[in-house]
C-alpha cells in the first residue's frame, strides 16, 4: 500500500492559477501511473486527469483541457497538478490516487491508493 498526502489546494479568484501537490510514500513511485480527481459540492468524485509511469503521457477531463497541466518528478516521488484559468465550478476537493493500469483510466475504480484530498475553492 502507497500513502499520497496532497497540499498546495487553497482559495482562488477566477482567472487565477494554483498548483497542487501529492506525495507517495515508498521507493516504487515510478513503477505506477497517477491520476487526479476531484469532488465538486454535492456531486460524484469526478476524474480529472492522468499521467503515466514515466510521464510521457497524460489524459485530461475535458472540462480541464487546455486549463490543467499533469505532470510529475519521480525523483521527489512527487505528481503536481498545475490549474490554470480557474473557474468557480472548479472548486472541488482534490484527490490524487495511484493505478496499475498501463493506460489512460478515467473511473475511480481502477485505482488503489487514494490521499485525503485538498480542498479547492475558486471565488467569482
Amino acid at each position: 500500500q502507497v500513502q499520497l498526502v496532497e497540499s498546495g489546494g487553497g482559495l482562488v479568484q477566477a482567472g487565477g492559477s494554483l498548483r497542487v501537490s501529492c506525495v507517495a510514500s515508498g521507493r516504487t513511485f515510478n513503477s505506477f501511473a497517477m491520476g487526479w480527481f476531484r469532488r465538486p459540492p454535492g456531486k460524484e468524485r469526478e476524474f480529472v486527469a492522468y499521467i503515466s509511469r514515466s510521464g510521457e503521457t497524460t489524459d485530461y477531463a475535458e472540462s480541464v483541457k487546455g486549463r490543467f497541466i499533469i505532470s510529475r518528478d519521480n525523483a521527489k516521488n512527487t505528481v503536481y497538478l498545475q490549474m490554470n484559468s480557474l473557474k468557480p465550478e472548479d472548486t472541488a476537493v482534490y484527490y490524487c490516487a495511484r493505478t496499475w493500469y498501463y493506460t489512460p483510466q478515467t473511473t475511480p475504480d481502477k485505482y488503489d491508493d487514494w490521499g485525503q484530498g485538498t480542498q479547492v475553492t475558486v471565488s467569482s
